[in-house]
């Protein structure tokens, strides 16, 4: 049951259903190519309207500062874009694995952005919401925009695609994966060509990060083994520990009952249209 006063809204997880990195910049961030999809596993936001300015947060991921949590930093950037003298507490109940690939950190932004325009009534449109969500992070505008979409730049030119809404059976290795190690990293290949919507319904895809998560973190690769000798194709979503493969009809949960519990197997489904929309009156 909701505490007095207390909004509660979804936050989404996301896969990526495939990753080119086209290049490095000069900025030392990489060109990329991606096709988003949101899932039906997501993180609780919970919001109470407080008098006075303040943010707080009570409740938030493990091991992360409320400072450094970017679900504060994008309450506190609202307030200093419209001039708000709103507060506000924020708890987050955490589903989606941090460092899991599923953007959940994002999503909790994105949601906290798109929801407290509403709640205090600041008015901002989409185009700005978009632009202040690309100053937190490549993948929060995807999540503010709230369709499945093909992106480019560094995730962050968006363009609403419609893949086929599967079933997919997701694995979530014990691990925690750094973007910046696996961004680093001298085997990560860089010089993918350009991809169309015609080569991914194809099969002509892939994650370009995949063999070198797979490298620094063997519990990844071998769930990505397992994966796809039980259900014949597999792969990692962003850059994150997580890994994911189609499955249909009444196996899908014979095959998640035989996975090791070790994976925390989960049956989810892709969504074009996020939950969030709904549940924010947009």
């Amino acid at each position: 049951m909701s505490a007095v006063g207390e909004l509660r809204y979804p936050a989404p997880g996301k896969l990526n259903l495939f990753l080119h990195v086209r290049g490095r910049r000069a900025d030392g961030y990489h060109e990329l190519q991606t096709l988003f999809q949101f899932i039906d596993w997501c993180d609780v936001v919970r919001l109470r309207p407080l008098a006075g300015g303040e943010v707080r947060r009570p409740l938030g991921p493990a091991g992360v500062p409320a400072a450094a949590d970017l679900a504060v930093r994008a309450a506190c950037l609202l307030q200093r874009h419209c001039d708000c003298r709103q507060g506000v507490e924020i708890r987050i109940d955490k589903q989606l694995p941090m460092g899991g690939g599923l953007g959940g950190g994002s999503s909790d932004a994105a949601t906290v952005l798109v929801a407290l325009n509403r709640l205090w009534s600041l008015g901002l449109g989409e185009a700005d919401l978009l632009a202040l969500a690309l100053t937190l992070g490549a993948d929060v505008p995807v999540f503010v925009a709230g369709h499945s979409a093909w992106a480019e730049g560094v995730g962050e030119r968006l363009r609403p695609a419609q893949p086929p809404e599967m079933r997919y059976l997701l694995l979530v290795p014990p691990v925690h994966v750094d973007t910046g190690a696996v961004f680093r990293d001298g085997r990560l290949t860089r010089n993918s060509p350009p991809a169309t919507m015609e080569d991914f319904m194809a099969g002509r895809t892939r994650n370009d990060c995949e063999a070198v998560v797979a490298l620094l973190h063997p519990e990844v690769g071998a769930a990505l083994q397992w994966l796809r000798q039980h259900a014949g194709e597999a792969q990692l979503t962003g850059t994150g520990a997580c890994v994911f493969a189609r499955v249909s009809g009444p196996s899908a949960a014979s095959l998640r009952a035989r996975a090791p519990a070790r994976w925390s197997p989960r049956l989810v489904r892709g969504l074009n249209v996020s939950p969030l929309r709904a549940a924010a009156g947009s």
